[in-house]
């Protein structure tokens, strides 16, 4: 009795409910169940509570709602707005029962589970009176809970070692990363100053280059005008020889009524108004009048008619080979010469004669200006571009034209000073394309290693060795795909492309375990739904492995991954635990 009067008395000079309870609880008991060997408590309270309920003295319900005699403690009836004063019966509803279930781990139950007929505690004390017929299987129940502590001891021990060897080389890694970053931010520095440098050397180099290769074209040009003008003065001076049948030196309304593709109505004859039509209204026309105003009208329709005879008469020489030919007589169309021959004066600007059966050239009006602008257009940010200018310099580099009949749109070759500038031309923007492609990587790299650094690894950084790694798990149709730090993805085993679940985007664990939880977010959008995610909940095993995968909401899938990375809390002693008294 003396001793249940200090205890109470004691703690009597504690303001502090926390700490009165715990000097009650530690003086007291060490107290009582010396003097006793028992500690006395109420059923259902539990041994950290029993200095609580002292037999001699009223009971304070732990709200402090009222206080009543010990007798009512237990009696089937709450008191207490808390329930304290019933832990051993159902009176109260909103009541706890303590299970001792010595051998094994203690417990609370709901007040309403007491003498329900159901055995909950194991040592089957919340049946004390009813019929249920329970048992003591508390012992059989803490060695296998003590056996799978163990398990995870050792588990949590082994990982460990993986972790610490994880935190040891993410830290080199993270640290080479970081030297190599500011070697490369200097690099970058070196390389755009000789950039910009060997940019001033490639235009200084390329002036004079285009101005040769311009003067070069435009020389081009006007030859190929002066030849192309050559030309055509050539097949206007054949047609004008061709009309003119009688030689007379001039071509009359009755020589173009001899050519049907005057035919302007199509009825089958020329008349005198269609030829005088193309002959400005004349009854004949001289060489200079039929070159300077009648041809550019009728060379389109002379030439076409032209190509109709030939293809005709290519048709008829085939036929010739096929078959023995049927004597024709032509009918005489032409006007006999005069007896004296009239000798017509050669106009100054006629050409000299040629074969009238010339083929004339096509493709006259070809746009030579594009296509040297197109050889020679520059892109200073594409190597290839300058190599395909090299190949087009080559092309370019042909004999020029002997003749007319020669002119196929191939300029002639530069001149030796003008290669010597182009070569120069090019090895500066050789030289600059170097340094540019240089100066580009290094941004490249240093753009990878500043969102390589941006990512939280762990507090150790524990994760790195993960980065760059996949795992994978197959269920009964679909192979799931982790990859830490970058995408999750799902593909069905029947083949096909993969589906995204989600792109990496942070950690998601709750305060106090923020490593525990990986989120990935914006996957493929569902059909009438959201975007895909997944939620990674993340925990110790001996290695890196993708457990499960599952689709808890439409679109939203979790999975469970173990990896030694989460295997950082320091394991205990091989047999801390201890029994409830």
């Amino acid at each position: 009795m003396e001793i249940f009067v200090f205890c109470w008395f004691t703690s009597l000079f504690h303001n502090n409910m926390a700490i009165k309870k715990a000097f009650t609880f530690v003086i007291c008991s060490i107290l009582i169940f010396g003097v006793t060997g028992r500690i006395e408590r109420p059923r259902g309270v539990a041994i950290s509570k029993a200095s609580f309920y002292l037999p001699d003295r009223p009971f304070v319900c732990f709200d402090g709602s009222a206080t009543i005699s010990f007798e009512k403690v237990n009696d089937d009836y709450c008191d207490c707005t808390d329930a304290s004063d019933e832990p051993g019966t159902s009176a109260c509803p909103n009541g706890s029962f303590h299970c001792t279930n010595a051998g094994h781990k203690p417990q609370y139950i709901p007040s309403s589970r007491v003498n329900d007929g159901i055995c909950d505690c194991c040592d089957g004390t919340d049946e004390y009176d009813s019929d249920a017929q329970c048992t003591n299987y508390c012992k059989e129940l803490g060695k296998k809970a003590r056996e799978e502590a163990e398990r995870q001891r050792q588990l949590l021990e082994e990982g460990r070692k993986v972790y610490l060897d994880y935190a040891v080389r993410g830290k080199e890694s993270v640290k080479e990363k970081q030297e190599r970053l500011e070697q490369l931010r200097a690099e970058k520095d070196e390389a755009e100053r000789r950039k910009n440098e060997l940019e001033g050397v490639k235009k200084e180099a390329e002036v004079p280059e285009t101005e040769a290769k311009e003067q070069h074209k435009k020389a081009w040009e006007e030859e190929k005008a002066r030849l192309q003008s050559n030309q055509e003065n050539e097949r206007s001076d054949n047609a004008f020889k061709i009309l003119d049948t009688n030689n007379d030196g001039v071509v009359s309304v009755e020589e173009m009524q001899e050519h049907s593709e005057f035919d302007i109505d199509t009825d089958g004859t020329v008349s005198v108004e269609e030829a005088k039509e193309y002959l400005e209204d004349s009854e004949q026309v001289d060489y200079e009048t039929f070159h300077g105003k009648v041809w550019p009208n009728i060379k389109e329709i002379y030439t076409k008619e032209k190509e109709k005879q030939e293809a005709q008469e290519e048709e008829l020489a085939k036929g010739d080979t096929e078959q023995p030919p049927e004597p024709t007589v032509a009918p005489d169309t032409t006007t006999p010469p005069p007896e004296e021959p009239v000798t017509t004066p050669t106009p100054t600007a006629q050409p000299p004669e040629v074969d009238p059966l010339l083929e004339p050239e096509e493709d006259l009006h070809h746009n030579y200006d594009d296509d040297e602008e197109d050889r020679y257009n520059e892109d200073e940010d594409d190597d290839d571009d300058d190599e395909e200018e090299k190949e087009e310099d080559k092309k370019a580099e042909v004999e020029p034209p002997s003749s007319a009949s020669d002119t196929d749109d191939k300029m002639p070759e530069y001149d030796e000073n003008t290669k010597g500038l182009i070569e120069l031309a090019d090895k500066a923007r050789e030289d600059f394309n170097e340094a540019d492609r240089k100066f580009r990587d290094i941004e490249s790299e240093i753009s990878k290693l500043e969102s390589l650094l941006d990512i939280d690894f762990g507090g150790e950084t524990e994760f790195y060795p993960l980065y760059g790694e996949c795992f994978e798990m197959t269920d009964r149709e679909y192979t799931y795909k982790l990859c830490p730090f970058d995408k999750a993805t799902q593909r069905s085993k029947n083949g096909g492309s993969e589906t995204s679940l989600g792109k990496w985007s942070h950690w998601d664990g709750p305060d106090g375990n923020k490593y525990s939880v990986m989120k990935f977010e914006k996957g493929q959008n569902c059909w009438n739904g959201p975007d895909r995610s997944v939620k990674v909940n993340v925990n110790c095993g001996k290695e890196n492995q993708l457990l499960t995968a599952t689709e808890p909401n439409k679109c939203e899938y979790e999975f469970q991954f173990v990896t030694p990375t989460a295997c950082s809390q320091v394991p205990s002693p091989a047999d801390e635990s201890h029994d409830e008294l």
